[in-house]
């Protein structure tokens, strides 16, 4: 037996949110600086969704289509967003917890925000904001993101799968237990932070140019 194992890529904790006996809520419900609780609402059509401010604990959202929706500062627990549209997301210092994504979402700026729990599936996303965000069990699932900003992020047990990023920065970030394996990355911004994630050899051949540059090396025949 070797004296030197491979350590193993901690997964992603994720708590899929409880979404039973809820009672049926409306679009005037919400509002900016709302507190929902135990509430589902459903085909909804808006061109401006405000949830400024907003309390959500076990809600389930869904058919949801927004032009522009407000998630400053908003504190998701146990919530579910099924099937929404959502074309332009604002949703930065926002706390979610025990969340679960489906469907589409153009531009999200959720900078400094703190995600625990989090679960995107199967999501069609533009540009994505998380710079200086604090990001713990989030995984990312059969999506495919234009842009994603993890400029001065922490991550830890951070898992994306089937999913394809076109560009990706991660400058000045902070890894730990982050998984790329199962990720198609076109562009990669800042490769020198890369320190504690974990990517196939296919992955670190398509890196190694801006490794080496990063570093100052020449490679030549």
């Amino acid at each position: 037996m070797s004296a030197r194992r491979r350590a193993a890529v901690a997964a992603p904790r994720i708590e899929a949110p409880y979404l039973e006996r809820l009672a049926d809520g409306s679009a005037d419900d919400l509002r900016p600086r709302a507190d929902l609780e135990a509430m589902q609402v459903s085909e909804v059509r808006v061109e401006h969704l405000d949830l400024d401010g907003a309390v959500l604990t076990d809600v389930r959202l869904r058919d949801l289509a927004a032009h522009e929706t407000d998630l400053g500062g908003a504190r998701l627990t146990g919530v579910g967003l099924e099937g929404v549209d959502l074309t332009v997301v604002r949703a930065s210092r926002g706390q979610w917890r025990d969340v679960e994504v489906t469907g589409r979402l153009g531009s999200m700026e959720a900078y400094e925000s703190r995600w625990r729990s989090v679960h995107l599936v199967g999501c069609k996303l533009g540009f994505v904001n998380l710079r200086g965000a604090e990001l713990v069990d989030v995984a990312l699932t059969d999506c495919v993101v234009e842009e994603l900003d993890l400029a001065d992020a922490r991550l830890s047990r951070v898992r994306l799968s089937g999913t394809r990023v076109g560009r990706l920065d991660v400058r000045r970030s902070e890894m730990r237990d982050v998984d790329l394996r199962g990720a198609t990355l076109s562009e990669v911004e800042g490769p020198m932070d890369l320190g504690g994630a974990v990517v196939t050899p296919e992955q670190l051949e398509a890196l190694a140019p801006l490794l080496a540059a990063g570093i100052g090396l020449r490679v030549e025949p």
